[in-house]
């Protein structure tokens, strides 16, 4: 049996990952595919490193040309990240007929219109599973499993970092500052944290996620982002006294094909299932309308997990190789994008005030919710030992973006309002 070449764009711990599998599972991934899979150039930037596994020196480049260019290669992983530099890398791969596997967010969230259109004009596969979620397999449950449903709504803990944060804000009361030079510490946070804390990171995946499962090309600027680097331990406290959970979700809904997007920190009821996903696991949950709700759940990043997806993706490469049907699986974004207005935008909302501990506060409160048609689910107002003001703490039925915009604003001239202190959405 002949076997297929594979090329590697990057040897850091997914690239590693994916060499373990490939030479440490080969009897089971020859049987399925029908031949073995050889790892046959692979581009890193120093070729004199040591390594933590062992690799044939041979292999290994410092030129990434020099992999895509190989005329026995067949398929091309990278792993290596980046984006200008990559995408023109890949572009010449999709070119020459090679087929790619990547587990680059950034460059499909920001140019996947462009790579999956090159692809299909050459006939060949572009996989990206190992892109979101590490090694949860939500993209190929997206376009197979889901391939006869009409999804509605899309929400998830994409990003192992912020749900790691939160998770020891709410389990040990610590406060965001501590935590996050902790997740540092222990490699869970980059030393520039901002695209995980900032929500960007998530963002991305959510593009990716929604691009997939509406059926429409959205792109990074149609997702309204909210990072955690605001939330408090108190903010946490009183979600918790609630009833509630405070995660950092990505949300996507879609009514009557107009849809909405947002990454944000957001307090989910307890009992809700993702409510219970902790530490730097991810878990996305999917509502259809002939399935109804279901949930995903697994490791978000790692070596290993994120390495299966990624050899997962080079097997069904060569199944289709095998069967000749590459490039006839992509999914092309085939409707018209059309975003909800800030008017059908509905959630509910939490809102912590500190006002004049007088009588009459509330009762203007209130009335300026109702000028604004908002109806409010509960009300709570107590002193705080620590605060002079008193606080009070809202929670309202769906409202609009919109009406919630208004009554912030008017908030903000109200004199009896010394601060909004906390305004967060809320799910369940």
């Amino acid at each position: 049996m002949k076997p297929v070449k594979v090329g590697l764009l990057g040897l850091g711990t997914v690239g590693t990952g994916v060499v373990r599998i490939v030479e440490g599972n080969q009897e089971d991934l020859s049987s399925q595919v029908g031949s073995p899979i050889v790892i046959e150039k692979i581009a890193v930037k120093n070729t004199e490193k040591d390594r933590v596994i062992a690799v044939d020196r041979a292999k290994l480049t410092e030129d990434p040309w020099e992999v895509i260019r190989h005329p026995d290669i067949d398929v091309i992983v990278e792993v290596m990240g980046g984006i200008d530099q990559t995408k023109a890398y890949i572009l010449e791969a999709l070119e020459r007929g090679k087929h790619i596997v990547t587990a680059n967010k950034d460059l499909m969230a920001l140019h996947g219109s462009e790579i999956l259109a090159k692809a299909q004009e050459k006939q060949c596969d572009v996989f990206y599973e190992a892109s979101v979620a590490g090694g949860i397999p939500i993209i190929r449950t997206l376009i197979e499993g889901f391939s006869s449903d009409r999804i509605t709504r899309i929400m998830g803990i994409v990003n192992g970092t912020t749900n790691y944060i939160l998770t020891k804000m709410s389990q040990e009361g610590a406060s965001y500052e501590e935590v996050l030079a902790e997740a540092q510490a222990l490699g869970y946070a980059e030393t520039d944290p901002t695209s995980d804390v900032e929500g960007l990171d998530a963002a991305r995946k959510m593009a990716i996620l929604s691009t997939l499962g509406f059926r429409t090309n959205v792109e990074l600027q149609d997702v309204t982002v909210r990072g955690i680097s605001s939330v408090t331990r108190e903010d946490i406290t009183y979600a918790r006294r609630l009833g509630y959970e405070m995660k950092l979700l990505g949300i996507a809904d879609r009514q009557d094909d107009e849809i909405t997007i947002s990454v944000q920190p957001t307090m989910v009821r307890q009992n809700h299932p993702i409510a219970s996903v902790n530490g730097v696991f991810n878990a996305v949950y999917v509502h259809g309308e002939a399935v109804g709700e279901t949930m995903f759940y697994g490791a978000g990043a790692g070596e290993l997990p994120t390495a299966t997806s990624v050899v997962a993706d080079i097997v069904a490469v060569i199944k289709n190789l095998k069967l000749g049907v590459n490039g006839l699986k992509a999914i092309v974004p085939y409707k018209p994008k059309r975003l909800q207005s800030d008017e059908q935008i509905l959630s509910k909302n939490f809102i912590l005030l500190h006002v004049d501990d007088k009588a009459g506060v509330l009762a203007q409160i209130t009335q300026i919710f109702a000028e604004y048609e908002v109806s409010l689910a509960s009300v709570v107002q107590q002193p705080n030992e620590t605060n002079p003001d008193a606080e009070i703490i809202i929670v309202t039925h769906n409202a609009s973006k919109a009406s919630m915009d208004k009554v912030l604003k008017h908030f903000e001239s109200l004199n009896v309002i010394r601060r909004i202190k906390s305004v967060y959405r809320v799910e369940g």
